[in-house]
C-alpha cells in the first residue's frame, strides 16, 4: 500500500512539473509576497534625465487594506505621510500643514516624480484574488529556471488588466513583469531581485520600476529592512495620527 501511495505521489509530481497549475503557483507567490502585517523601511531612488534623487521612508502596513508611511528624507520631502485605508488615500504636508485626499484619476500621477502612481503604491492585493492565471511558457531568466505566467484580470477597475509574470520554479517569487493596459498597451516593466530568505519566506529585497511610456531610467524600491507579523498601534491608521 505504501508503495501504491509513493507511486501516486510521485506521478503528481511529475504531472506537476510537466503541465504546472497556475493557480497553485499564484497561490504560492501570494505565501511568499503578503503578509498579516510587516514593518519596512526603504528608499526609492528616481533616476531623472539628468539627476538621481534618494527618498528614504518607513511603511506601516496590516493586510491588503491599510498602510501608512512617513517619508523621511530628504528635507524636502521629511514629514510627508501617507495613509491607505481600504481604496482611499491621504496625503499629509507639513510644509502646509494640509491633508489631502487622493482619488479618481489623481490616483494615475506619478509618486514624487517616480515611475510609481499612487496606485501602485497602494496596490498590495493577493494576485490569486484579482487574475485567472495561465502558464505560457518557461525561460531561463537571471540564471534562474522560470515559468511564464499570463495573468487576466476577474475585475474591470484593476489597474492592469493584464500581467505577465516570470516566476522563479524553486522560490516563487516573480523576477520580472509586463503590465498592461485593457488595450494590450504596454505599460511598465518591473524586475526583482535581492531574493532573501527572510523570516522563512522568499522576499525580493529590490524592485526596479520603469514607466515605458515615460522618459528616464527608471526608479529603483530598495526595502533597507523588513519585518512580518508586527505588533501596529491601530491609531496609525487613522487620519488625526497624519498631523501627529
Amino acid at each position: 500500500m505504501k508503495l501504491i501511495t509513493l507511486l501516486l505521489l510521485l506521478t503528481c509530481s511529475f504531472a506537476f512539473a510537466q503541465n504546472p497549475d497556475a493557480k497553485a503557483i499564484l497561490d504560492k507567490i501570494d505565501k511568499n509576497m503578503s503578509s498579516e502585517n510587516r514593518v519596512f523601511t526603504s528608499e526609492m531612488l528616481i533616476h531623472g534625465r539628468r539627476v538621481t534623487r534618494t527618498i528614504a521612508s518607513k511603511t506601516y502596513s496590516v493586510g491588503e487594506n491599510k498602510s501608512f508611511t512617513e517619508y523621511l528624507s530628504p528635507a524636502r520631502q521629511q514629514g510627508t505621510k501617507m495613509l491607505k485605508l481600504e481604496d482611499e488615500l491621504w496625503i499629509y504636508s507639513p510644509s502646509t500643514d494640509r491633508t489631502i485626499k487622493i482619488a479618481g484619476h489623481m490616483l494615475k500621477q506619478s509618486l514624487m516624480g517616480s515611475d510609481l502612481s499612487y496606485e501602485d503604491m497602494m496596490d498590495d492585493s493577493k494576485l490569486s484574488e484579482i487574475y485567472n492565471a495561465k502558464v505560457i511558457g518557461e525561460e531561463i531568466y537571471d540564471e534562474r529556471d522560470c515559468w511564464i505566467i499570463e495573468l487576466i484580470a476577474i475585475k474591470k477597475d484593476v489597474t492592469y488588466q493584464k500581467r505577465k509574470i516570470w516566476v522563479d520554479k524553486n522560490r516563487y517569487v516573480p523576477l520580472k513583469e509586463e503590465l498592461f493596459a485593457k488595450s494590450g498597451q504596454l505599460l511598465k516593466k518591473t524586475t526583482l531581485s535581492n531574493i532573501k530568505k527572510i523570516e522563512g519566506r522568499w522576499y525580493p529585497t529590490k524592485i526596479v520600476f520603469k514607466d515605458v511610456l515615460k522618459k528616464g531610467e527608471g526608479t529603483e524600491f530598495i526595502i533597507k529592512e523588513i519585518k512580518f507579523n508586527q505588533e501596529i498601534s491601530e491609531y496609525l491608521f487613522t487620519k488625526a495620527a497624519l498631523k501627529k
